[in-house]
């Protein structure tokens, strides 16, 4: 959808011109577009008639320009696309949940400290993200929305790092990691209290 849409935002537009766009967006970061992966898909959307090649363009021994358009298979695809994530919740997979779901498998103290740490580090992320809002590249150079964007990271953050401190308080207090009576139940035999 990023490439799409920014093709449809600048058109006609070179391959090098969207993918220094997304670059200063650090949309590698929040949208999963990997900057070596921009022309392969710009290919592919030609390839799919979602997008068209104006021109090529060769000016001496640099490599080829070309430049795009949106067709209108493109123009209906991208609206699809952007009111499905309008529209619909979806959670992006997160390693570390993965990781959390086998608590047991740690040491308390480490698990607790691990959350401490992750904490920290989200702490450092919010007060990037708070010099950014207050920077004179949002608050005159960049479209309002961009300030909601960092606004809507910060309050994720901060509502995880709050999260983390709260579990690792209990982890740290030997909180049982299943309810009474369920060590003994069938399945569950395997699983330590992480007192190790």
């Amino acid at each position: 959808m990023m490439i799409l849409g920014l093709v449809r935002w600048m058109q006609p537009v070179h391959g090098y011109d969207v993918r220094r766009e997304l670059l200063s967006w650090s949309a590698d970061k929040w949208a999963n577009v990997q900057p070596g992966s921009i022309y392969h898909a710009l290919r592919k959307l030609t390839d799919e008639g979602l997008l068209r090649t104006v021109s090529v363009e060769q000016v001496g021994a640099r490599p080829a320009r070309t430049t795009y358009e949106v067709t209108a298979k493109g123009e209906d695809e991208f609206e699809t696309l952007l009111r499905a994530q309008w529209w619909q919740v979806q959670e992006p997979p997160d390693p570390f949940v993965a990781a959390f779901s086998f608590l047991p498998a740690m040491p308390r103290d480490e698990a607790a400290a691990a959350l401490r740490n992750r904490a920290n580090l989200l702490r450092a992320g919010v007060e990037s993200m708070r010099a950014s809002l207050d920077s004179d590249w949002v608050r005159t150079r960049k479209p309002v929305h961009v300030g909601w964007m960092f606004e809507l990271w910060l309050a994720r953050a901060e509502a995880e790092t709050a999260w983390c401190e709260r579990i690792a308080e209990r982890i740290e207090s030997g909180v049982s990691y299943l309810p009474d009576g369920m060590e003994q139940a069938e399945g569950w035999s395997g699983w330590s209290d992480g007192s190790r």
